[in-house]
C-alpha cells in the first residue's frame, strides 16, 4: 500500500482534513483504547499536521509534529495513530519513520521526545528511542517518556 504524504499547519488544513483527523483520533483514541480523555487539548493550533492519504484518499496514518519547546524542551512527535482498517501494512513504521523525517526538515535535525504508551516501548525503540525517567499513567494508560537523540 502506497501512500501520499503531506504536512500542513493549523490554519492550513482543510475542514474535510480537520474532520478526518479528528474523526480518526477519536476512533482509535477514545473508542478503540476506551478512553474518555480531552483530545481536543489546544495544541493542534501550534501543531504542523502529518497526513498520510490511500490512493482514494483516505486518512489511513497521521501524527503531529511540534518544534522545541512547545511539548517538551525539544521537539516532539504525538497523537502516532493507523487507522484500523490500515493495518497489517507497515504504515505504523511508515509513519513513524516519515514523522522523524519532517521533524528534521521541519526544525533541524535535533532530539525528538514523545510520550509513548508503554506497550510500544520496543516499536520506538527500533528507531532510536530511549525511555527517559519514569513511568507514569495518562488518562488510565501506562506511558513513559522517550528521547531520540
Amino acid at each position: 500500500m502506497t501512500l501520499t504524504w503531506t504536512t500542513k499547519p493549523f490554519p492550513d488544513l482543510t475542514l474535510a482534513e480537520l474532520y478526518a483527523l479528528l474523526q480518526l483520533r477519536s476512533e482509535v483514541f477514545v473508542v478503540e483504547q476506551t478512553c474518555a480523555f480531552q483530545d481536543l487539548d489546544g495544541q493542534d493550533q501550534a501543531a504542523t499536521h502529518l497526513l498520510g492519504h490511500t490512493e482514494t484518499g483516505e486518512l489511513a496514518a497521521y501524527s503531529r509534529l511540534f518544534g522545541a519547546g512547545i511539548s517538551y524542551p525539544e521537539a516532539s512527535i504525538g497523537r502516532v495513530v493507523v487507522s484500523p482498517q490500515f493495518r497489517r501494512y507497515g504504515l505504523g513504521r511508515e509513519l513513524l519513520r516519515e514523522s522523524i523525517a519532517a521533524v528534521a526538515a521541519l526544525f533541524g535535525e535535533q532530539p525528538i521526545q514523545i510520550g509513548a504508551q508503554l506497550y510500544l516501548k520496543d516499536f520506538y525503540e527500533s528507531f532510536g528511542f530511549q525511555q527517559v525517567g519514569e513511568g507514569y499513567l495518562e488518562d488510565g494508560i501506562p506511558h513513559i517518556h522517550m528521547v531520540r537523540s
